[in-house]
């Protein structure tokens, strides 16, 4: 998180997600972490793993279950992750009598990887609304504009005359496929995680299969055929969503910034951002801030294309650093998502109305 953007009072604001960062608070991963471990637990008992009474008492001892934050830190400097702190007081809490029930068969990675499934999954489903919202906003904005033409313009000069529906189009048609491509994504993104130490399910043979199938159940998420410890590509493809998405949006903003120009004048809004020296500006901050969203997540995609090389069974590098970077992706992505809408639906006037 940069500390500039997100507490500064003289930046904070223009890039919020509020919906989008909740996903990734200390409590929403307080209660996935629970929700994992105590579905973990009866999944391994429906399997026949542990005992049925063992886990039902372990299940009702977990709820309510909230973890000393401040005392993961020590752990969490030393260990790279505070997933091992958090399952010692997580069986300190249950007792020694029930701990055996805790954490059977699972490494950190599960329990995080996990949580990041069920926080995409979360976040997908704010995507599709907004989307779904976004675009109705440019069906409307099409039928409100319709008979008004505007200059077409091809590497930014004068071309021929078009009709202001074809430019709204264009903004339009690559979202309903964006929309498309999430659907057919989140299978691959929406993934529980279960492999054990070393990915193979060992530690919960002969029914680490089963197991990851009732898991996987309770949890609402898909069942991969294995583990994806170090199988990353899913990721990326999302992370190469979240830059075409965000860079579709762009596009819309960069062309609004132009359609605006003075002298140019193809397009009327409502609002508008003020200038602190020349009073007669009218800044179109908001398309402004649509090119800037783009071009950060640009810059971001590379990384998570780094993050691909996660060297054999386990990585400690490439996984942290997709804690760095697909967190602010998602954000950037669902702010983007509100100011394009906003954008949209404050347009007044597209190209003039034909003779």
């Amino acid at each position: 998180m940069n500390p500039l953007t997100a507490t500064n009072p003289f930046f904070a604001g223009l890039f919020d997600d509020a919906e989008i960062a909740a996903l990734f608070s200390a409590e929403a991963t307080a209660r996935a972490f629970l929700a994992y471990e105590r579905a973990l637990t009866e999944a391994a008992a429906e399997v026949g793993l542990i005992e049925w009474d063992l886990a039902a008492r372990a299940v009702t001892a977990m709820a309510g279950f909230a973890p000393d934050l401040a005392a993961l830190q020590p752990a969490l400097k030393a260990d790279g992750l505070a997933v091992p702190g958090y399952v010692q007081q997580l069986k300190t809490h249950v007792g020694a009598e029930l701990a055996p029930a805790v954490h059977p068969g699972a490494t950190s990675q599960d329990l995080i990887d996990s949580y990041l499934s069920l926080a995409l999954q979360s976040a997908n489903e704010v995507f599709i609304a907004r989307l779904e919202a976004l675009i109705a906003a440019l069906t409307a904005l099409e039928a409100a504009q319709a008979g008004n033409t505007l200059m077409g313009r091809t590497r930014m000069q004068a071309a021929l005359p078009i009709a202001a529906s074809h430019r709204i189009a264009t903004w339009r048609r690559p979202l309903e496929r964006h929309l498309a491509r999430l659907h057919a994504l989140r299978p691959e993104v929406e993934l529980l995680q279960f492999g054990g130490p070393v990915g193979d399910r060992q530690r919960s043979a002969p029914r680490g299969e089963a197991l990851a199938t009732a898991l996987a159940t309770r949890l609402a998420l898909h069942n991969p055929p294995a583990s994806w410890h170090s199988e990353r590509d899913g990721l990326a493809a999302y992370a190469a969503w979240l830059s075409g998405l965000s860079g579709s949006l762009g596009k819309i903003g960069q062309d609004i910034c132009l359609m605006v120009q003075q002298g140019v004048e193809e397009l009327d809004q409502a609002g508008g951002g003020s200038s602190s020296a020349m009073a007669h500006k009218q800044n179109p901050v908001t398309a402004e801030l649509l090119v800037t969203l783009a071009r950060f997540n640009a810059g971001q995609l590379p990384l998570m294309h780094q993050a691909l090389v996660h060297e054999q069974e386990r990585s400690g590098a490439m996984w942290t650093l997709e804690w760095l970077v697909l967190p602010a992706m998602l954000c950037t992505t669902g702010t983007a998502l509100l100011r394009a809408t906003e954008q949209i639906r404050a347009i007044t006037r597209i190209g003039q109305k034909a003779d």
